[in-house]
């Protein structure tokens, strides 16, 4: 199927912009190709890749954190051993279930009802988070204990249903576990590199046939402009969670996840 530059342009936008915030970058995708009228199926792939792009914005934003870590590990530092540790154990719950059910995963991908039910219901979940969540300690993630690292990555699952959000559910998860609110939002950010690289590579793998149909030009330029709107939207938000916390983004999902219910059910 053809489609236009305007439109990948358009959805890289889309994913770069929502990806690290909690409203889901795949919910956005899934009803803008609900909206736009592709198959769904046909450009899972590139729904998928594009998430790359904005993945790389926060290995670039980070740089200075990553290459700290690395040198840390050369050098037995146990701040460096946590970080690390902390981001694999949180990992591996995605990766067992997200292994042991995509099929079911991939099916619910083509239901933009089910985005839009879950966009309404995170919203409620983030009001509710914040008014009710004890207050962190945590001053990086590093700090952040063995439990509580388990714990986000369990409720990390909830995000393999589409309009969850996967930086949503680790945050709020890291919330409601009594992290420290920019250190949630950082883990989220980390956690999202190990996360999205294997769902991206066992995407690939699943429909390595598809990339003729889509392809590999069409999904460059979503990399690179995901990649470039990630870089601008992270310190945004950053900004936004310090000064406002995360409730305007829950009023968000609630608006849009409402008008999305309207119009599936009107059309």
């Amino acid at each position: 199927m053809d489609v236009s530059l305007l439109t990948l342009i358009l959805l890289g936008i889309v994913e770069g912009v929502t990806e690290f915030i909690p409203v889901s970058s795949t919910g956005h995708l899934i009803l803008a190709g609900a909206l736009l009228g592709y198959d769904q199926h046909q450009w899972a792939v590139f729904n998928v890749v594009i998430q790359l792009g904005a993945i790389l914005a926060v290995v670039v934003l980070y740089w200075r954190t990553f290459l700290a870590v690395l040198v840390g590990l050369v050098r037995r530092d146990p701040a460096s051993w946590r970080f690390v540790r902390n981001i694999a154990v949180a990992f591996v719950p995605s990766a067992v279930l997200g292994l042991a059910f995509h099929r079911q995963v991939e099916a619910m991908l083509g239901s933009p009802m089910i985005v839009a039910i879950a966009l309404i219901l995170g919203g409620i979940a983030i009001l509710v988070i914040e008014r009710l969540a004890p207050e962190g300690e945590e001053k990086g993630v590093a700090d952040i204990s063995l439990s509580k690292a388990v714990g986000i990555g369990v409720i990390q699952c909830l995000s393999m249903v589409p309009g969850v959000s996967r930086s949503g559910a680790t945050i709020l998860g890291g919330l409601s576990l009594g992290v420290e609110r920019r250190t949630a939002a950082e883990f989220s950010f980390f956690l999202a590199i190990p996360t999205m690289l294997g769902a991206s590579t066992l995407e690939l793998v699943k429909n390595r046939d598809d990339l003729g149909a889509v392809g590999l030009g069409d999904i460059a330029i979503g990399f690179v402009v995901s990649f470039i709107v990630a870089v601008v939207v992270i310190r945004w938000f950053m900004g936004i969670v310090t000064r406002h916390g995360f409730a305007p983004f829950a009023w968000y999902r609630l608006a849009v996840g409402s008008l999305a219910l309207a119009w599936l059910l009107l059309r």
